[in-house]
């Protein structure tokens, strides 16, 4: 294929899905047991993409840490963005380490080869002209909706506000090697170069083509997203896990004991241990290194890496960060809820609890659904947990 480069923009830290995004950004989050990040490089290596950019930002450390130099080897190129300006202004930053036609991808969506696949056939068919993915989406008035006719992009909308639009931007673009000069000569818009003005500039002068996919694509823009996505993943099988039983993967190095129970779909990372008596699933997603305690149950949730979850424990509707210790009794009985993000409440949620990283619950702790747990924060025996629980607090009976 021609276009062997892609940029990826994973620059951003992905605010509305405080407090999970306080010590690292939107694209290292899980998507069921991995972070959102590996399945955009699964997407892009899978459909023949050779080396890899990756515009990093807000706490890249995360990113770089975790994938080195190389993934699947294939080449890993970082270059910063140090002030989150746009994401036209993030893709500038990856300029010097481009040559020719690049394809550019959002960083902080689940993706899959398919919709990579059909954007780069459709720009290598006529390389002069820039090409976009397009989903339909009931719910387009979330996302950048977009107006297609006869395969041609009419316009893009960033704030529809109304119902009419179906079609929405996937965030998959393939274009020439002169994009990086038309977004230079782009306005600014309150301080920020967007791609999308970028792109809505280049309708006005010259075709721009839309592809209509139906591939895989999952967005998390709150908290109890990544429920949904978890259960996305796990109905599409898309894991990496060996499959033990129909719509059950289990490591192979994970230890599940035999009175334990899975139940589809469920995904057990490396390293876990679920205990006799505890139920897991359905659509539970266990990250690397998580303990299930014995006679616990863990349904329809999210456990990030090296989360513990003690004896008698009920989690539904959970989402949990990285090194979260709930001790033994620990009730989460689940949405659906009022969830307040930021100073914006949303009404009738299907969330239990997020419990951010390193968050710590002694034992016998109880929580009101739609509760949110900063990272560090300590829930003392007994206490019932509710509504939002700042970064660091210590709260007792």
């Amino acid at each position: 294929m021609s276009v062997s480069t892609a940029v990826v923009l994973a620059a951003g830290e992905g605010t509305r899905l405080r407090p999970l995004t306080r010590n690292r950004p939107k694209p290292m989050l899980p998507a069921a047991n991995r972070p959102i990040l590996e399945y955009v490089f699964d997407a892009l290596i899978d459909a023949g993409v050779s080396r890899i950019v990756v515009v990093v930002g807000y706490k890249r450390d995360r990113v770089q840490d975790h994938f080195g130099p190389t993934y699947r080897d294939v080449t890993l190129t970082y270059v910063t963005q140090e002030k989150q300006l746009g994401s036209g202004h993030a893709l500038l930053q990856a300029r010097s380490a481009v040559d020719g036609p690049v394809l550019v991808v959002n960083g902080d969506r689940v993706i899959d080869r398919n919709s990579v696949a059909a954007v780069t056939d459709r720009f290598e068919a006529d390389p002069d002209t820039p090409a976009l993915a397009v989903l339909e989406r009931p719910d387009a008035s979330q996302y950048g909706a977009v107006d297609i006719r006869d395969g041609k992009l009419v316009s893009i909308v960033e704030k529809p506000d109304s119902d009419e639009y179906r079609m929405i931007n996937g965030g998959i673009y393939a274009f020439p090697e002169d994009v990086f000069g038309a977004i230079e000569a782009t306005p600014r818009t309150e301080g920020e170069l967007a791609l999308t003005d970028t792109i809505s500039r280049m309708v006005e002068r010259e075709a721009v083509r839309g592809v209509t996919t139906e591939g895989m694509w999952v967005d998390a823009t709150y908290p109890w997203d990544l429920l949904a996505v978890a259960r996305e993943v796990l109905a599409r099988g898309r894991v990496v896990q060996s499959e033990r039983g129909e719509g059950v993967w289990v490591d192979e190095s994970a230890r599940v004991h035999d009175d334990a129970t899975l139940q589809a779909p469920a995904v057990v990372g490396p390293d876990c241990e679920v205990a006799a008596g505890a139920v897991v699933g359905p659509d539970a997603a266990l990250g690397g290194n998580v303990t299930v305690g014995p006679n616990a149950t863990v349904q329809n949730s999210v456990l990030d890496a090296d989360t513990r979850v003690d004896a008698g424990s009920t989690l539904i509707d959970t989402v949990t960060g990285q090194d979260v210790d709930l001790g033994a009794g620990t009730v989460v009985p689940g949405g659906p809820a009022d969830v307040q993000v930021n100073t914006q409440v949303f009404e009738d949620r299907r969330l239990g609890a997020v419990l951010a990283d390193r968050a710590t619950a002694r034992g016998n702790v109880s929580f009101s659904p739609g509760t949110l747990v900063g990272p560090s924060a300590t829930l003392h025996a007994g206490v019932h947990a509710s509504g939002q629980i700042a970064e660091g607090a210590e709260v007792m009976r």
